[in-house]
């Protein structure tokens, strides 16, 4: 049996924002949740830190090496946060030369090499990595272990073959929540990103089809799209409930890529009564659903839901892999059907895009500013590894910084020149979007005003709008 040591990295120490650690899910990750199962089942003894809502301290860390002895340390992170992953591991291997050392998440799998030799990680595992932790804690011989990157005997890098995508995502088992203090997660609740505490991520399909240029989630994920079954999600729901979770947040690519299915999990919750709230938060497309649909969704407890629309140019978006149907029209028509259907609506828009003129940015200010959106949030579009946006700018000597603290949504810095854009000019327009489509936009005040009285949420509605006037008008 081996000591296994799940450690995620301090969310804290990474979005320093004001108004960032408002926006932030400080809530149990759901990726080391879903591979603890295996690992026990496997024999093994588990124990997880999660920093997310912590101060960064290598002291806690270093604490619990020397309680707990682990036999294996694995570390997950996004690429903002993999600096922190660096850190620890090299704490790690500094306190015991012994300890096996594993990275998985987000980054690792979209730069599994560099990764491995950055943190001197003995192995990293890229792609779905659910079974793949247990298998190394098992001793397995890592040539025998697919969907890693090792060092051979001589010290070379070597990557193994991809393992294959879990093809019946019924196959998976529950999320054990056991092992993360739930009370804690409540201390940093905000009702700007949920309404009901305790709140945990839910996943209900994985992989997206479409190929839009700074999206990473095909590293993990790949292009494809499965599912769980309606009576797995209904039953997974309960499961969580019972765990006394009362909010999902769905991590889904697009959790209505297959709407007749996802009618039919409303139409499941509906049927059995389940008290639950729940939101699409992580976005859908466009173009990806009907009335009845958000009709559903209402009924069946989901209050919000949030859309990818990005830019306000039909040809941007079509170029950078919509995929055509997205558009601009479909955009003011599903607002429209969420809004008639008493949905909380959330866009997400990004400047700085590939395909971005000072034109086709100031379109996508003006669609921000005339749709009926409740909140929104704009973003500097960042390259992040894995993406073929960072491949193309890489490629064409335009990627000049490879700190990744610096790729943060929240806090974006310059770390790649734009084709045809200078920084100054899309950090004019990315200032403008959240001037022009909040700050002074009278339609947006009296949304919120309208909202506030309706849902009770008036008084956080001003707490949280003094919020973002102190860190300076951008969340």
């Amino acid at each position: 049996m081996a000591r296994v040591l799940l450690i995620n990295p301090s969310y804290k120490a990474t979005y320093t924002n004001a108004m960032a650690k408002l926006c932030v899910p400080f809530y149990p990750i759901l990726s080391l949740a879903t591979i603890i199962p295996q690992v026990k089942a496997a024999g093994h003894d588990v124990q997880v830190i999660d920093l997310c809502y912590e101060d960064f301290d290598l002291r806690l860390i270093e604490d619990r090496l020397r309680s707990y002895k682990p036999d294996v340390v694995g570390l997950t992170g996004t690429t903002p946060l993999f600096s922190q992953v660096r850190t620890i591991a090299h704490a790690v291997k500094r306190y015991s030369p012994g300890i096996v050392t594993v990275g998985g998440g987000a980054h690792c799998s979209a730069v599994p090499e560099q990764s491995l030799e950055e943190a001197n990680l003995d192995f990293v595992c890229y792609g779905e990595g659910d079974f793949t932790l247990a298998e190394i804690a098992d001793g397995t011989t890592p040539q025998d272990i697919g969907g890693i990157v090792h060092r051979d005997g001589s010290g070379r890098i070597v990557r193994n073959a991809p393992k294959s995508w879990v093809k019946d995502l019924d196959d998976l088992p529950y999320p054990s929540w056991e092992h993360f203090d739930l009370r804690q997660y409540d201390k940093y609740f905000s009702r700007l990103i949920a309404r009901q505490g305790p709140v945990c991520f839910f996943e209900t399909t994985r992989g997206c089809v479409f190929a839009c240029n700074y999206c990473g989630s095909k590293n993990q994920f790949g292009r494809t799209f499965r599912k769980k079954s309606v009576e797995r999600v209904i039953d997974e729901i309960k499961y969580h409930r019972s765990w006394g979770f009362r909010e999902l947040y769905l991590v889904d690519d697009i959790f209505t890529t297959d709407v007749p299915r996802a009618k039919a999990i409303c139409e499941g919750i509906i049927r059995e009564e389940l008290d639950v709230t729940w939101s699409c938060t992580n976005g859908i497309r466009v173009d990806c659903g009907d009335q009845e649909l958000f009709d559903l969704m209402r009924r069946a407890g989901c209050y919000k839901v949030a859309f990818g629309f990005e830019s306000g140019d039909n040809r941007v978006l079509k170029e950078f892999g919509k995929g055509g149907k997205a558009t601009v029209e479909a955009a003011r028509n599903v607002v429209g059907m969420a809004r008639k259907a008493g949905i909380d609506v959330f866009g997400f828009f990004m400047v700085g895009l590939l395909q971005d003129t000072e034109d086709t940015m100031e379109k996508t200010i003006e669609l921000g500013r005339s749709l009926a959106t409740d909140i929104l949030k704009i973003s500097i579009c960042i390259p992040f590894p894995g993406t073929r946006m960072y491949d193309e700018l890489k490629e064409h000597g335009l990627l000049n910084d490879f700190d990744w603290d610096k790729y943060n949504v929240y806090n974006p810095k310059q770390m790649y020149r734009h084709p045809t854009l200078s920084w100054e000019t899309i950090e004019l327009y990315y200032r403008r979007a959240y001037q022009k489509m909040i700050l002074l936009n009278p339609a947006f005040y009296w949304r919120r005003l309208v909202h506030g009285l309706r849902s009770g949420e008036f008084f956080y509605d001003i707490y949280y709008f003094l919020r973002f006037v102190a860190a300076g008008g951008r969340f």
